[in-house]
């Protein structure tokens, strides 16, 4: 497991970034292992979509676990699962959720600096501690950071910037492995974070937002694509449900 662990954080290179097509069960991820992927990285939205539940920890700890094994039975490759929030009230209860998560055979784990259901951050010591209690496993943490969520990087991004910048140092300390700064396509201010960062950055990939190629050169080192794949699949089977149910014939 240790080595599944290393290998998985030394996939994070500034400039050279790893690509995670997040999947959602055992099906997607064999499908994204036969195209070549280095790693395999779920993403909550996805999983909890594919078993009808909604995001935000309403997907049982327990299908967590189960879903992760049924992965795990299908690729060799390092494994990373979205644990949201941590599935925990406090720290510990944080520590118990992801040590479970590594015992089970998970090399990393996503984790959110906001609780389910809330738009506001959490304080950043409270945010660290959690962030500790999760990496003082071994696991690798993605820390995630909802700085940009529903904020406005042209008009605001010095300040923003600033604020992730904070908060990465502070997550850094904790022992977390990489920073994920979601809702963020300004390349002024990704460049700006991967400059600055003690830690590896992940950023979502975003249609409008910049390419792989041009995240690379501004130093990202991880590339997720979130709920979008998961998406893009339902979105494909209700077009082509749509289309036999209307009288025509299916494109597979």
């Amino acid at each position: 497991m240790t080595d599944k662990v290393a290998t998985f954080r030394a996939l994070h290179i500034p400039g050279d970034p790893l690509i995670l097509v997040n999947i959602w069960d055992a099906g997607s991820a064999k499908a994204v292992a036969a195209a070549g992927a280095k790693a395999i990285a779920t993403g909550s939205y996805g999983v909890a979509g594919a078993q009808g539940r909604a995001d935000g920890e309403d997907f049982p700890l327990a299908d967590v676990f189960e879903n992760l094994t049924r992965i795990l039975s299908v690729t060799d490759l390092p494994v990373t699962i979205d644990m949201e929030s941590g599935y925990g009230a406090d720290p510990a209860g944080v520590g118990v959720s992801v040590a479970r998560a590594r015992a089970a055979g998970a090399a990393g784990i996503n984790m959110e600096d906001r609780m389910p259901g809330r738009n506001d951050l959490l304080p950043i010591a409270e945010a660290q501690a959690r962030y500790r209690a999760a990496a003082d496993t071994g696991i690798f943490v993605n820390a995630r950071c909802d700085v940009f969520r529903g904020a406005d990087a042209a008009q605001d991004g010095e300040r923003l910037v600033a604020a992730v910048l904070e908060r990465a140092r502070a997550y850094a300390d904790a022992g977390a492995g990489s920073l994920f700064v979601p809702f963020l396509g300004d390349p002024r201010c990704i460049g700006a974070i991967c400059a600055a960062s003690p830690l590896p950055v992940n950023i979502l990939r975003a249609k409008a937002g910049p390419t792989h190629a041009e995240l690379a050169a501004l130093g990202v080192a991880r590339i997720s694509h979130g709920h979008q794949p998961w998406a893009a699949a339902m979105a494909w089977l209700t077009g082509q449900a749509q289309q036999v149910l209307g009288g025509g014939e299916p494109d597979y």
